[in-house]
């Protein structure tokens, strides 16, 4: 999106500009790969009701919309604020989908990271790009992907109840957002623009090849992750993601690590080390609630 194609030195080049057709080209993929793996594989019957995929497919054009529009309009820090802060919008928001509780513990700890992985990602990537401007549209359109993120891994955990696989998860998601985006790109009649585009350029072709393949696998983990542990821990293992990536590449090349990124880095791991803390302590008291013989009233 911010990178020119076809660039000389009489020729100032040209940017690929649709969103929409990114998002088509990672669904096929994805669809595609899930429908070989389910055809090739015994697979649970399938119990969900189709049409309760499209709500999930839905939400994540749109939020994936959202992500790639908000880069033209808002600056480097702000993107990192919003994805370091994506945990406690998916807690509300899995109180509203699946009526889930948590714990006050859960709450903090989940600010706790917010706080420390914004620290440490504005104390250590800040410098490696300009930070542009950011715009109120891009605001609107940046809120916009955190509030349809966090439906969308809330819903498809709620969808997980009919007892199906992950990979048939990806494919039901997937099959809705291919009918949906190609729908809308051939009603703009953006999708041949989009390939004439792709012919022209076969540098943007390897590269959206490239971005489509990282996220059909990376559905996989994703799917998985959200079935086995929900939608919560989910987003706090993509938001620690980011910022062991820049932490193990300060290890490696030797990149110093500021002050503040320390102090965020510390505070990380006391929310991490409170979280398995205050769990451990649940379960303790879980187990002796069990252990402990039922008291008979006379």
């Amino acid at each position: 999106m911010t990178r020119t194609y076809g660039s000389t030195e009489e020729n100032p080049g040209e940017r690929f500009r649709d969103s929409q057709f990114l998002v088509f080209m990672n669904r096929i993929l994805a669809l595609t790969v899930a429908g070989i793996y389910c055809s090739l594989t015994k697979q649970p019957r399938h119990g969900a009701p189709m049409y309760k995929y499209s709500f999930a497919s839905l939400s994540n054009i749109l939020s994936s919309w959202c992500q790639y529009e908000a880069l033209k309009f808002i600056s480097f820090p702000t993107q990192v604020l919003a994805k370091a802060s994506k945990v406690i919008p998916v807690m509300l928001m899995g109180k509203l989908v699946s009526h889930k509780s948590y714990e006050y513990w859960e709450y903090l700890t989940a600010v706790l990271i917010s706080v420390g992985v914004s620290m440490f990602l504005l104390s250590n990537g800040g410098g490696h790009r300009p930070s542009g401007v950011t715009t109120f549209s891009g605001v609107v359109i940046l809120s916009g992907y955190i509030v349809f993120d966090s439906f969308t891994s809330n819903w498809q955990d709620s969808l997980f109840k009919y007892k199906m696989s992950s990979i048939q998860m990806m494919f039901g998601v997937n099959l809705f957002s291919c009918l949906f985006t190609v729908g809308s790109l051939l009603e703009q009649g953006a999708l041949v623009e989009s390939i004439h585009f792709m012919v022209r350029h076969s540098d943007f072709a390897f590269h959206a090849a490239l971005l489509s393949v990282c996220s059909a696998f990376g559905q996989l983990f994703i799917f998985y992750t959200i079935n086995k542990f929900g939608a919560a821990v989910f987003t706090i293992i993509m938001t620690l993601r980011q910022a062991l990536a820049i932490l193990l590449s300060c290890l490696i090349y030797g990149h110093p690590i500021t002050a503040v990124g320390s102090v965020g880095v510390a505070v990380v791991f006391l929310a991490l080390f409170l979280r398995v803390y205050a769990r451990g302590r649940m379960r303790k008291k879980g187990k002796k609630a069990a252990d402990s013989p039922a008291v008979q009233k006379v």
